[in-house]
């Protein structure tokens, strides 16, 4: 397949896991080349055999790794690649990272680097929804670290709050405050984490709103002014802000006001001239309607749930996208929703603790079921290091309907067989097999109501 503008032959895929995977998939899948980067903790893993190249960058901790600018920029130069997918996480949204992939003569996979500045940083990117007239709860700007600024600015807002990493996402470093007395110990805690995970420490306050619907809008865009809302996800169920299941359509949400958030969006980016790939993320409630909550600048860990149900491929589309390609060269003048489907996160974790469970994978089957999906960059003897997220695989279920996409999804999740670590598949389970759920009734309080 010939992509326009650019011409494409040979990609840097600059992740690990799952969508590394994925990646060097869509890139094969268009006739490019891939070159796959790794730490020295991945070494062993399969798809690195599947890359037409790879690369060892560093240890296994993030920071001389995978979030390792230069080093990631030194392989891309050498092995003259025309493109960079940064995939999800690490330096996906970092606009000084995409700025100087640009500035090296290398197509970035992502939204322009001024977009990402804007919208992949939190408080920003409120503020530019906040002018386009979006309704969202309130916050604070970022916020120096000063514990007596943070005391000031938590009690003007009023709890319950949730303090949020400005250039995070996933979920991660999000920790809730409910009173003054846990400010000291959780701001710390969430710096730390934001480091860690973000390599920047920017932190700010947000209400917190009371068992809201988590509904995401899934968008494409091409580099002359056309943007494509590719419908929503549920993605209510989660745990401590990390999502454990996610769903497209939205369940038991009125197609109409569905329809008309969609648009709206879509005018909104349009007027902010966004390109290649994004999701708005938004807290639903039958009081107050949508209200903004995020966007994300990047490729979501979930796309498989919104192509199961469009057929449409997330990852060539933004890669063609990127490339220069038009969104009438890339989607179909109608794109329609087909049936259900549902993703689960399956990670090497307590099941009744939550904490990571690291270690060699002794027995690592997945179900091979007609209407199943597996992701995953793991397989039997490899190792689930500590130093990653402990995401093991995501199991995706497409069925005619909800009812059986969920039914599906449990028998699949029944014949998964791993041995050597511990799975979050037990409480999978329970959140399946729970009434609301499975009527449609869920909020972002279902599994805390569930794990009483």
């Amino acid at each position: 397949m010939r992509l326009s503008v650019k011409k494409i032959s040979r990609v840097l895929v600059a992740n690990r896991g799952a969508i590394a995977r994925r990646i060097i998939r869509a890139s094969r899948a268009l006739g490019l080349e891939s070159v796959v980067i790794y730490s020295e903790a991945d070494k062993d893993l399969s798809y690195l055999q599947e890359a037409d190249f790879s690369e060892c960058i560093g240890p296994a901790a993030p920071v001389t790794s995978y979030l390792n600018s230069e080093i990631i920029l030194d392989v891309a130069r050498r092995y003259k690649v025309d493109a960079l997918h940064p995939g999800y996480g690490f330096l996906s949204e970092n606009g000084d990272f995409a700025q100087a992939v640009q500035d090296a003569g290398i197509c970035f996979i992502g939204p322009a680097p001024r977009l990402i500045r804007m919208l992949g940083h939190k408080t920003k990117a409120r503020d530019a929804m906040r002018k386009a007239g979006m309704p969202m709860v309130e916050s604070s700007d970022v916020l120096s670290g000063d514990i007596h600024e943070v005391r000031a600015v938590a009690e003007a807002l009023g709890f319950p709050l949730l303090i949020k990493p400005a250039a995070g996402g996933g979920g991660i470093g999000m920790l809730p405050l409910y009173n003054t007395g846990q400010i000291d110990t959780e701001w710390e805690r969430a710096r730390a984490i934001a480091e860690r995970s973000f390599g920047r420490t920017d932190l700010y306050l947000e209400q917190l709103l009371r068992a809201p619907r988590h509904i995401e809008f899934q968008f494409l865009a091409d580099k002359y002014g056309g943007v494509r809302c590719i419908f929503e996800r549920d993605c209510s169920t989660q745990r401590r802000h990390q999502k454990v299941l996610e769903e497209a359509p939205a369940p038991l949400l009125d197609r109409a006001v569905v329809s008309k958030m969609g648009k709206q969006l879509e005018e909104i980016l349009a007027a902010l001239a966004y390109d290649v790939i994004g999701t708005v993320e938004m807290l639903y409630t039958p009081e107050r309607g949508f209200s903004f909550l995020e966007m994300n600048t990047r490729l979501q860990v979930e796309h498989a749930v919104t192509e199961e149900v469009t057929g449409i491929d997330m990852v060539t589309s933004q890669i063609r996208l990127a490339a220069g390609e038009s969104i009438a060269e890339v989607l179909p003048n109608r794109i329609t929703l087909e049936g259900h489907a549902i993703e689960a996160r399956v990670y090497a974790e307590d099941p009744l603790r939550f904490i990571p469970s690291p270690g060699i994978l002794k027995e690592f089957r997945p179900p091979v079921m007609q209407g199943i999906r597996i992701e995953t960059g793991y397989e039997e003897g490899a190792r689930i290091s500590s130093y990653y997220d402990p995401l093991v695989a995501k199991v995706i279920a497409k069925a005619p309907d909800r009812i059986a996409a969920i039914d599906k999804l449990s028998t699949a999740l029944d014949a998964f067989s791993i041995l050597g670590v511990k799975t979050n598949i037990p409480f999978i389970q329970r959140v399946l097999k729970d009434a609301d759920f499975r009527r449609g009734v869920v909020s972002t309080e279902i599994v805390h109501r569930i794990l009483a």
